[in-house]
């Protein structure tokens, strides 16, 4: 099993020391986990510019591709992902958030199918849980099979030392985590997540034809033809026959739907 930690803070304080925890309990219990890291400080990805290269023509053609692929791969290389994410003001990091910015493509070309995350963040006061809630809802559009969550309450600035209770929490949620990795078994996506995947295929026409506004999702989609949801996943009778039903709302918008768009210099 292989499991990346992403350290989606700007440095490495209470968030982390608790995500360390996290780590020394699951190789406890699993000697063979192997864990990466990567601090998203030290990839010093550039701001998203907004030009939605990665939306028309693909995310190859992202400005600062080379450090976006370099994420990708490591999500891709790894069987799971600990996103350690600081509370800023009730929501992301900056450079968490920048980095969802650059991803924002996979919403509507999710991958990450049989990925699963564990997203942990403390605050001084509030809003941890706003926080985990968010990332572990932007993931889930990704295509992330399951995510849970570990938002902590720390009361401190920067010198937080886990109380009994803290850990508790944490081995209760890192267990699930952990076993439900170890497990290899795909959860049937929620409804929310069918509804974008089945609209975006049915909307979709092959690259090539008179559409005014053609996109790297033309190309993407067809991959997918005829599928309520990506190979592998179960999903249960009436799920599919809502996805079908998305489907064919889909095609119906798609037909009516015209999308302009003019180059901002």
């Amino acid at each position: 099993m292989k499991i990346l930690i992403m350290n989606g803070s700007p440095h490495r304080g209470n968030t982390w020391r608790l995500t360390q925890r996290v780590k020394e309990m699951i190789h406890a219990w699993d000697e063979t986990v192997e864990f990466s890291e990567v601090h998203l400080m030290d990839v010093n990805l550039p701001f998203c510019t907004g030009c939605s290269n990665c939306f028309r023509r693909g995310h190859q053609y992202c400005p600062h591709h080379e450090k976006v692929q370099l994420i990708l791969d490591l999500i891709e290389d790894n069987d799971a992902v600990i996103f350690s994410v600081s509370c800023f003001q009730g929501h992301l990091t900056g450079i968490m958030k920048n980095l969802t910015d650059h991803l924002a493509f996979l919403i509507h070309r999710p991958r990450f199918f049989h990925k699963k995350a564990m997203v942990i963040s403390t605050t001084g006061g509030v809003s941890a849980n706003s926080t985990t809630k968010s990332l572990a809802g932007t993931i889930a559009g990704w295509g992330f099979n399951k995510s849970y969550q570990l938002p902590i309450v720390a009361l401190s600035w920067n010198a937080y030392v886990p109380t009994e209770r803290d850990l508790q929490k944490a081995e209760n949620v890192a267990s699930k985590f952990y076993l439900d990795v170890k497990s290899n078994r795909m959860h049937a996506p929620p409804v929310w997540v069918l509804i974008p995947f089945n609209l975006f295929q049915a909307m979709c026409r092959p690259t090539g034809d008179a559409h005014e506004f053609p996109t790297e999702d033309h190309n993407f989609w067809h991959r997918y033809a005829g599928m309520q949801y990506a190979p592998g996943v179960p999903l249960p009778l009436y799920k599919r026959l809502l996805g079908k039903f998305i489907y064919f709302i889909g095609k119906h918008i798609g037909k009516r739907m015209i999308i302009t768009y003019k180059k901002q210099s």
